[in-house]
């Protein structure tokens, strides 16, 4: 059974411009890298043609992934509604009710994530136990660290940054 993966437009972008450079460009030129390694003579000691063969087994395997990702996508736009509860790309301020740290998320698709950037996956533990709480709220989360209890301090939407 093949469960839709959210994502933004611009992550649905990101991958479909992928695909199509693995499959117009990168594959083709590997395929010739190939041919002519293999022209070369002896396949047991030719280096070029076993890394070009290793090279084309990896690009068709990214392929498959991505071709499964981009038949799966459900592209939101997360403008299109309010953000009154947490969902799919709401911007989150949370305060660690124990320690006082206060964390700002953003939920966004799985290939979109940077955790460095304040970016995480609607997959993730934290995320899914947060879906439809609203500001106000405390919700104990179950974390590989432990149980942590986090008041939610504002759910907003704003203009997703992806790059600098």
């Amino acid at each position: 059974m093949s469960t839709k993966e959210p994502m933004t437009e611009y992550g649905y972008q990101k991958l479909t411009n992928e695909l199509s450079d693995l499959k117009k460009r990168q594959r083709p030129e590997t395929v010739i890298e190939l041919d002519i390694a293999r022209s070369h003579g002896d396949l047991k000691e030719n280096s070029e043609y076993h890394a070009a063969k290793d090279h084309l087994a990896f690009l068709d395997g990214r392929i498959g992934e991505l071709s499964d990702l981009v038949s799966r996508a459900q592209v939101i736009n997360p403008n299109s509604y309010e953000h009154d509860k947490i969902r799919f790309g709401s911007t989150i301020k949370l305060e660690n009710t124990e320690t006082g740290d206060e964390l700002t998320y953003t939920i966004v698709g799985s290939t979109e994530s940077n955790p460095d950037r304040g970016l995480i996956s609607y997959h993730t533990p934290l995320s899914q136990q947060l879906l439809g709480h609203g500001e106000g709220e405390e919700v104990t989360i179950k974390l590989p660290s432990g149980q942590q209890i986090f008041e939610i301090l504002e759910v907003i939407y704003i203009e997703i940054q992806f790059e600098e």
